[in-house]
């Protein structure tokens, strides 16, 4: 399988560096898009329309589609290439190497505790830690973009997640409206930008994701939803024509197709589990490895034989000195969040762990590594 090293001259990062730049926020420290130039963006309507999921080549599936025909490019996701990343990438502007949101499972040292970091609980069940008094905020290395844009900004999300804890932290003082299915999602859309006026609207859909996941990226299930959406972006172009939109969209991350072969499990891994501190972090694509201390030659031994087909163990600073995190100099929390060594995964392998709290799991679509599938996604832009 070819390493993809995500590209931060040509990323979602990039992205948002152009619209900060059309909107009025400034610098983020990346540099935009050559594509969007930033006046293009000012004084009038602007959507970026995430699609979760909706990597390059599972558009390039479709290539009569309306979504696929404006397509303009292709975009790196970040490292790992997954949506608690790159979401706070397109909330803050930077890349992780700046938020320092590092995956779905993280180890937070401040709370001596590994979290679920959107749902923004332990990973090992309870109370959220918003019961406790704690914000996201707290934890993110970088503020909401949206606070520092000088147009009005709304946050257009599924009704269940509009106001969780994240949704907030990452809003800042944006509106945020909530939608409740496909035909609500894009009414709300059309409403929002229809009147023509400057501002900036971001909208997220979930559910092309969520099938992926339980049925694969190549499946009928997600086949058809992608033409339900794909009929429902034309419609809504249609009625937003003459308005003056921009209307952009792109996805967090692409997806691989795995099988019950090629997922691996810590249990069945003894000589790698003794050599761990702590439960495996980040994705199970791009895994985080906390060693115990004296463990370390113990740890790579065990790699090379019994995982060197399914993965490749690199150092953890190593990656953050070759940028793979992004640019610039590192949050000071980054090189914790990232443990001692990330298992970078090869071809479709997994490597799950299980606390004892959690139940056993199947996904055949998954993402959050290194290949070309899960890490390039597509820039499409439709001038209304």
């Amino acid at each position: 399988m070819p390493i993809h090293k995500p590209d931060y001259d040509r990323s979602i990062v990039n992205l948002m560096a152009s619209l900060a730049r059309g909107l009025g926020a400034g610098d983020t420290g990346y540099v935009p898009l050559p594509e969007l130039p930033p006046d293009t963006l000012r004084d009038r309507p602007l959507a970026l329309l995430l699609i979760d999921g909706l990597g390059d080549a599972l558009l390039q599936q479709f290539p009569d589609s309306h979504l696929a025909r404006a397509r303009i490019g292709s975009l790196s996701s970040v490292l790992p290439s997954t949506t608690a990343s790159a979401i706070t990438s397109l909330a803050t502007g930077v890349a992780p190497q700046q938020h320092a949101i590092t995956g779905w499972h993280m180890w937070l040292r401040e709370l001596g505790s590994v979290a679920t970091i959107l749902p923004f609980a332990p990973r090992h069940g309870g109370a959220a830690y918003s019961a406790a008094g704690w914000s996201p905020a707290r934890f993110i290395g970088a503020p909401p973009l949206y606070d520092r844009l000088a147009v009005p900004a709304t946050v257009l999300s599924p009704a269940w997640i509009t106001d969780s804890a994240y949704s907030r932290a990452t809003a800042g003082r944006a509106r945020r409206r909530g939608y409740t299915g496909m035909d609500d999602f894009f009414a709300r859309l059309v409403e929002l930008l229809g009147d023509g006026r400057p501002q900036y609207l971001y909208a997220y859909w979930t559910e092309l994701d969520h099938l992926a996941h339980e049925h694969g990226s190549t499946s009928p299930q997600v086949r058809d939803h992608f033409l339900a959406l794909d009929r429902a972006f034309a419609a809504a172009c249609a009625m937003l024509r003459g308005s003056g939109t921009l209307l952009l969209a792109c996805a967090d991350h692409g997806f691989i197709d795995t099988a019950a072969t090629r997922t691996l499990h810590l249990a069945n891994l003894p000589r790698l589990q003794d050599t761990l501190a702590l439960p495996l972090c980040g994705e199970p694509r791009t895994v985080y490895c906390y060693l115990r201390p004296g463990r370390e030659s113990a740890f790579l031994a065990c790699v090379r034989d019994e995982l060197g087909a399914a993965c490749e163990a690199v150092e953890s600073a190593q990656l953050i000195a070759e940028g793979w995190f992004g640019r610039g100099t590192p949050h000071p929390r980054l090189h914790e969040r990232v443990g001692d060594y990330v298992l970078l995964m090869k071809e479709n392998y997994v490597l799950r762990d299980r606390l004892a709290n959690e139940k056993p799991f199947q996904q055949i679509g998954v993402h959050g590594g290194i290949s070309a599938r899960e890490m390039e996604v597509p820039l499409l832009s439709c001038d209304l």
